[in-house]
């Protein structure tokens, strides 16, 4: 796939990470891609729906065999904004993607190569193409904003309580 066609579908997981931050979630999207259809998208949804295996990527998946009506998700390409954790990479090695596109490394739980290597590791009965870093300063830096404006709003709601 060429630069510009992964810049496209990141952009599209980019505006579905929005939504998440309008939810107050972790500010994570992705979407998965076969032939140029999208068939399954999601964004981080854990503590909406009270559950932790609602992650973005999770999300796109379970949307994505849905529409396939298969668990097996041959020929797509999954994009997602943060480099995904352990849960979601051994979803993605069972699901069968061909392709993984991620914008933003995550060198605290990231499991594409940063903090381990699920999708490369050897001992895996299928390996998952990657290709990293796409977007990744735009990527980064929504998570970065969010993270500071959580931290505004605690410092602000101590400030608050300090003064009420």
């Amino acid at each position: 796939m060429n630069q510009q066609h992964d810049e496209y579908w990141m952009r599209h997981a980019l505006g579905l990470a929005r939504l998440a931050w309008e939810q107050g979630e972790v500010p994570v999207g992705a979407v998965l891609v076969q032939a140029d259809r999208v068939i399954g998208e999601g964004w981080n949804r854990p503590i909406g729906q009270h559950d932790p295996t609602a992650h973005a990527e999770m999300m796109a998946l379970r949307q994505g065999g849905k529409v396939l009506e298969n668990y097996r998700l041959l020929n797509t390409t999954l994009y997602v904004t943060l480099e995904p954790c352990v849960m979601c990479a051994g979803a993605m090695v069972h699901s069968r993607i061909t392709r993984l596109v991620y914008g933003a490394h995550d060198v605290k739980t990231g499991a594409a190569g940063s903090l381990l290597d699920v999708l490369g590791h050897p001992g895996m009965n299928h390996q998952v193409e990657l290709h990293s870093g796409v977007l990744a300063d735009e990527c980064a830096a929504m998570l970065s904003d969010f993270f500071q404006m959580r931290r505004e709003q605690k410092k602000a709601l101590r400030q608050a309580q300090r003064q009420g």
